[in-house]
């Protein structure tokens, strides 16, 4: 039974860590309906979904890393990303400890983003300014630095990173499918980041009678997110972001009445 939780938590997040859903607050729900908390194997399994991007566009980044030395073009890729990482750092380092301990252990805060992020999404699909970018990788440093501001937001549960990234790509002026790829490239860096962050927290954790429980769940989240992201891109290039807004609008307002059920 264990191992099949594990699973099934590994499929959430790889599944929810691209789309714009709140990885964080499917996993934390997950967890608590299964009565399965447990920081390290959270930690781990997210790896699974930073590496499954990165095997997706390992063409992309081999062209990069190879072109860095003499291609303009890689080394201004490169700046673009580190320009809109640069933000999360900042807020992170300063405020990290605040929301691990005091966010994190709020089901209505959660709840809250959820219906927020939710509403943004629907006024920034219906009013957003007119597409002026169509191509991620040739994001203007200004408007990347712009959707990296927004990223900051994604430290409150609930948010979601690729939904800040993404709706913030498009106030920057991103048509949706450059808002999300620009998401996807900013994900790498900023969950490696975040990944090498948590591990030195959860190092201890690390049993090995935990190995095959993490592999599982590992497996699953790499596969999953392998799977959806593809599609995703697809997706909302044709029909937008509207569905994913009115789930998470539902969301939200299932945890309030869980919540006020004291079901959580």
């Amino acid at each position: 039974m264990t191992y099949l939780i594990a699973a099934l938590l590994g499929v959430i997040q790889g599944l929810t860590e691209f789309l714009p859903v709140s990885s964080t607050a499917h996993l934390l729900i997950g967890g608590e309906a299964f009565g399965y908390d447990d920081d390290a194997f959270t930690v781990m399994i997210q790896l699974g979904s930073i590496l499954a991007l990165m095997w997706l566009y390992r063409v992309k980044i081999a062209a990069v890393a190879v072109g860095l030395p003499s291609d303009p073009d890689a080394r201004r890729f490169v700046l673009m990303l580190l320009v809109a990482f640069a933000p999360a750092v900042v807020a992170g380092a300063l405020l990290g400890d605040f929301i691990q301990t005091v966010l994190f252990d709020s089901p209505s805060i959660i709840a809250a983003a959820l219906v927020a992020g939710g509403a943004v999404m629907l006024a920034v699909e219906r009013f957003g300014p007119a597409p002026r970018v169509a191509d991620a990788e040739r994001t203007p440093l200004a408007r990347a630095f712009g959707v990296g501001l927004c990223q900051v937001l994604s430290l409150i549960p609930g948010v979601s990173r690729s939904g800040a990234t993404i709706i913030g790509g498009m106030v920057m002026g991103l048509d949706r499918a450059a808002a999300a790829e620009l998401s996807f490239f900013l994900a790498m860096p900023t969950m490696m980041a975040a990944f090498v962050y948590s591990l030195v927290d959860v190092w201890d954790q690390l049993a090995p009678e935990r190995a095959a429980e993490i592999a599982v769940g590992f497996v699953m989240a790499f596969v999953a997110a392998a799977a959806v992201v593809r599609p995703f891109l697809r997706f909302v290039a044709r029909s937008g972001f509207a569905p994913f807004a009115w789930y998470r609008i539902a969301a939200g307002a299932a945890l309030f009445v869980a919540i006020a059920g004291g079901w959580l």
